[in-house]
Protein backbone atom coordinates (compact mmCIF):
# COMPACT_ATOMS: atom_id res chain seq x y z
CA UNK A 1 0.00 0.00 0.00
CA UNK A 2 1.21 3.51 -0.74
CA UNK A 3 -0.47 5.75 1.78
CA UNK A 4 1.21 8.32 4.01
CA UNK A 5 0.50 10.07 7.28
CA UNK A 6 0.09 13.83 6.99
CA UNK A 7 1.51 16.14 9.64
CA UNK A 8 0.83 19.83 10.15
CA UNK A 9 3.68 22.11 11.16
CA UNK A 10 2.78 24.58 13.93
CA UNK A 11 4.25 28.04 14.65
CA UNK A 12 7.02 26.51 16.80
CA UNK A 13 8.09 24.15 14.01
CA UNK A 14 6.58 21.12 15.74
CA UNK A 15 4.66 18.50 13.78
CA UNK A 16 1.26 17.18 14.80
CA UNK A 17 -0.64 14.41 13.08
CA UNK A 18 -3.38 15.79 10.83
CA UNK A 19 -4.63 12.68 9.00
CA UNK A 20 -3.48 9.07 8.77
CA UNK A 21 -3.37 6.76 5.76
CA UNK A 22 -3.77 9.46 3.11
CA UNK A 23 -3.72 8.10 -0.41
CA UNK A 24 -4.90 11.15 -2.35
CA UNK A 25 -4.12 14.89 -2.22
CA UNK A 26 -6.15 17.14 -4.49
CA UNK A 27 -5.05 20.79 -4.76
CA UNK A 28 -7.70 23.45 -5.32
CA UNK A 29 -6.18 26.93 -5.32
CA UNK A 30 -4.60 27.47 -1.90
CA UNK A 31 -6.62 24.64 -0.35
CA UNK A 32 -5.78 20.95 -0.24
CA UNK A 33 -8.29 18.11 -0.09
CA UNK A 34 -6.79 15.08 1.67
CA UNK A 35 -8.52 11.72 1.27
CA UNK A 36 -7.63 8.63 3.29
CA UNK A 37 -8.00 4.96 2.37
CA UNK A 38 -11.50 4.94 3.92
CA UNK A 39 -12.64 7.82 1.66
CA UNK A 40 -12.75 10.28 4.57
CA UNK A 41 -11.83 13.79 3.45
CA UNK A 42 -10.29 16.76 5.23
CA UNK A 43 -9.75 20.21 3.76
CA UNK A 44 -7.06 22.65 4.79
CA UNK A 45 -5.48 25.86 3.50
CA UNK A 46 -1.87 24.74 3.39
CA UNK A 47 1.10 24.05 1.19
CA UNK A 48 3.25 20.95 1.07
CA UNK A 49 6.47 21.66 2.96
CA UNK A 50 8.08 18.25 2.59
CA UNK A 51 7.30 14.75 1.31
CA UNK A 52 9.16 11.72 2.65
CA UNK A 53 7.57 8.99 0.57
CA UNK A 54 9.92 6.21 1.69
CA UNK A 55 8.96 7.09 5.29
CA UNK A 56 5.27 7.53 4.30
CA UNK A 57 5.19 11.11 5.68
CA UNK A 58 3.91 14.37 4.24
CA UNK A 59 4.44 17.64 6.11
CA UNK A 60 2.11 20.58 5.51
CA UNK A 61 2.53 24.24 6.41
CA UNK A 62 -0.68 26.16 7.07
CA UNK A 63 -1.28 29.34 5.08
CA UNK A 64 -3.64 32.21 5.90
Amino acid sequence: MCEANVYLLNEKGEERLFLESVDKIIPNGDELCLEDIFNRKKYIKAKIKEMELVEHRIILEKID
